[in-house]
């Protein structure tokens, strides 16, 4: 039963679209789609459309209107220039960082070597080299880059109704999907967030109201369970009940017009119409449905929840979502570290090395080449972008800072001429040296390729008209062919990025057969350190070896013929790849070997102390000699039988804002050492230790600190 007032119902953007489902839409239905389309009431789209100017059809009627859909890849945290579109080889090494630059496949253009794939299809992009916000706040830089209009005073980290619409909730408005109408804007897979779930402004509609929102799907796409709730009919409400409910609706909504005498509810049974026809036709559930693409395709994108978010975002624009935003996804336990996303603060370069380029690199090719092979790159423009860039310093933590004074992003696709560079930075990367532009020149540049005036206007809730942007389009960058044939043959290599592997430790079984890696001198290799190796007497008297068993184990032991000195250690150890803040448990499984278990007892468990530890590292050199000890037990292994020994502890911020130091990495170790006060005279001859600790197997389980839901 319903029961309606006769008195005029006030409506305003404080109205959740929920409550007014409630009152009369479409939990009417029972279609439970209030959380997929919360736009409230509506303003009349006969007063939406953009006035015109001369440059409406841009290069001779070539790229205005070009892109029929955008694929928006949001890099959140601010992707330093210098390791990724604009390296600086000429510099210092502070500023140049490790790594070295690539030739791409157009002559004269060169990116970091961590971009492999992407410098093999540098002929699809045009880079932006010269870009700034001059503000160096993820809040204030990135409202201007996703609004098109700078912050004003004050902090942009509170969202406010009177901030400025996100440039996908205008496209929404004046360009919706012809055949996804409901769909038009959609962002997936998760809010913008900063630490501690901080959600800031400029990724709402602001002050054009809920009705201009963009469609949030919050999820997981790699999750084997993922799926969209709402998108299908409750198995208790067949079609013809449906079918019956959505004639009780219209003549509700009726009524309610009738009632309503402003006019905010022209749009209501629009909202109404694309919502039915979104679960009467399956065509969104579909979409979502990731299950549908070959496991090849789901390979080549990455099983990685950015892979997979990104190839749903493909899927979205197949199905006929004009603009699909992609946030990049954080890890579980990275909301209150000092590099969280790409915002490498700390660890700059491992940070890039082991998880943001082998992501991003292997997806953004996927995806362009996945695009081309479909017919779909010459109508989708593709963005990559982040808020901001990074410091031209390298910080003492390894890190860089965050900077707005310039950086980098590429475009690909429809109305984007490949093969060029626009702008450039100077020598360190600091500033902008030739061709600067504004975060808006970019929002422009999407407008105008999307068939929507830059010189335009769109009306506010009042129905007053605002300029679209203050920005210009990069009219250089646009045209129908490339901006050269020239072509080079490619460097870099993919294997020294290999596709993104999200494992906590690298061969814990010890199978893989790679050699301990030295403590010094330093490198940037991957895999088990040791100290001391080899087989020729060591400085302190213990060795640290492979022994070649069909299970392949490391020993811990004396070196043959060798004195112990007093308090001597010797080190297994290995960086915690992608450390996160949380809870960590590091398990060992070990035993004892020598000539008998009483030799074995009074020789090694009679002399040496063995320890479990988790540490940081105290600087860039990454030596496990030199560490700052976090946690840390003793065990005693038993001759010839493997237990398994752990140690857990948390590892994170307990309190808000307040940020865990990663700093130069953590790592993990199994530690032997003199605890005798002693010096030990060795009398081992034999090639391997005889009484030794045995590593057999390790593991690092890992369990995320539990995010606060701060919700727009």
């Amino acid at each position: 039963m319903f029961g309606l007032d006769d008195q005029p119902t006030r409506l305003c953007d404080g109205q959740s679209r929920r409550e007014w489902l409630r009152i009369g839409g479409l939990s009417v239905l029972g279609l439970g789609l209030g959380d997929l389309l919360r736009a409230g009431a509506v303003p009349n789209p006969a007063i939406a459309g953009p006035t015109s100017s001369p440059l409406a059809h841009g290069l001779d009627g070539v790229t205005f209107g070009r892109a029929k859909n955008v694929i928006y890849l949001w890099l959140q945290g601010g992707p330093p220039q210098h390791e990724t579109f604009d390296p600086k080889p000429d510099a210092p090494a502070e500023i140049r960082g490790p790594f070295r630059p690539i030739a791409t496949n157009v002559p004269g253009i060169h990116f970091c070597e961590l971009l492999p794939r992407t410098a093999r299809i540098a002929d699809k992009l045009a880079v932006v080299r010269s870009i700034a916000t001059d503000d160096p706040n993820h809040d204030v830089s990135g409202y201007w880059v996703l609004t098109g209009y700078p912050y004003g005073p004050g902090s942009a980290r509170q969202i406010k109704p009177t901030d400025w619409p996100y440039f996908g909730s205008i496209v929404k408005m004046l360009r919706p999907s012809e055949t996804m109408p409901a769909l038009s804007t959609v962002w997936i897979p998760d809010l913008m967030r900063l630490n501690d779930s901080v959600t800031p402004a400029g990724q709402t509609a602001g002050f054009l109201g809920r009705a201009w929102e963009p469609e949030r799907f919050v999820g997981d796409p790699a999750a084997i369970d993922y799926h969209i709730e709402g998108l299908e009919l409750p198995p208790e409400l067949p079609q013809l009940r449906v079918d019956r409910r959505r004639a009780l609706l219209g003549q509700l909504d009726g009524h309610l017009r009738a009632v309503e005498q402003g006019g905010v509810l022209d749009g209501w049974d629009r909202y109404a119409q694309h919502a039915y026809d979104l679960v009467s036709s399956g065509r969104a559930r579909a979409a979502f449905d990731l299950s549908q693409e070959p496991a090849k395709v789901r390979d080549r994108y990455g099983r990685d929840s950015w892979g997979q978010t990104v190839l749903l975002a493909r899927r979205l624009i197949e199905a006929g979502v004009r603009l699909v935003h992609v946030n990049w996804t954080r890890e579980p336990g990275d909301s209150a570290v000092d590099n969280p996303m790409w915002d490498t603060h700390a660890q700059n370069a491992d940070r890039l090395q082991d998880v943001l380029c082998p992501q991003f690199d292997v997806t953004f090719t996927a995806l362009l080449e996945d695009l081309e092979s479909r017919g779909l790159l010459d109508e989708t423009l593709v963005v990559a972008i982040g808020e901001f860039g990074r410091t031209p310093r390298i910080n003492a933590q390894g890190g860089r800072d965050h900077w707005g004074n310039v950086f980098s992003f590429v475009m690909a696709g429809a109305g984007i001429s490949g093969g060029q560079v626009f702008g450039s930075s100077d020598r360190d990367g600091a500033l902008p040296a030739s061709e600067p532009i504004r975060p808006h020149d970019l929002t422009a540049t999407i407008f105008h390729l999307l068939g929507i005036d830059h010189h335009g206007t769109f009306p506010d809730k009042l129905g007053r008209p605002q300029p679209i942007t203050r920005g210009e389009p990069l009219y250089s960058l646009l045209g129908n062919a490339p901006a050269t044939l020239d072509r080079c043959e490619p460097g870099g290599d993919p294997a020294f990025v290999p596709p993104y592997d999200a494992s906590k430790l690298l061969d814990t079984d010890f199978s893989s057969g790679r050699p301990l890696i030295a403590v010094t001198p330093s490198s940037r290799d991957k895999g088990w350190r040791a100290w001391p190796i080899g087989s020729e007497t060591e400085p302190n008297g213990l060795i640290v070896r492979p022994i070649e068993t069909p299970d392949r184990q490391i020993a811990l032991g004396v070196a043959p013929n060798a004195t112990v000195a007093s308090g001597a250690s010797a080190i297994l150890a290995q960086e915690i790849r992608s450390a996160r803040g949380g809870e960590y448990t590091f398990t060992v499984t070990a035993s004892g070997s020598g000539d008998s278990p009483e030799q074995f007892d009074e020789e090694f468990l009679g002399r040496f102390s063995c320890r479990l530890v988790l540490f940081r590292f105290a600087n860039s050199s990454k030596n496990p000699r030199e560490v700052q000890e976090l946690a840390s037990i003793d065990f005693r292994p038993t001759f010839g039988e493997p237990r398994s020994f752990t140690l857990e502890r948390y590892l994170g911020s307990t309190s808000g804002n307040v940020n865990f130091a990663i700093g130069q990495g953590l790592g993990v170790a199994v530690v032997v050492q003199n605890t005798t006060g002693q010096a030990i005279e060795g009398s081992n001859t034999q090639e391997s230790p005889s009484a030794a600790l045995r590593i057999h197997h390790v593991s690092l389980r890992f369990s995320a600190r539990p995010r606060h839901e701060n919700m727009l």
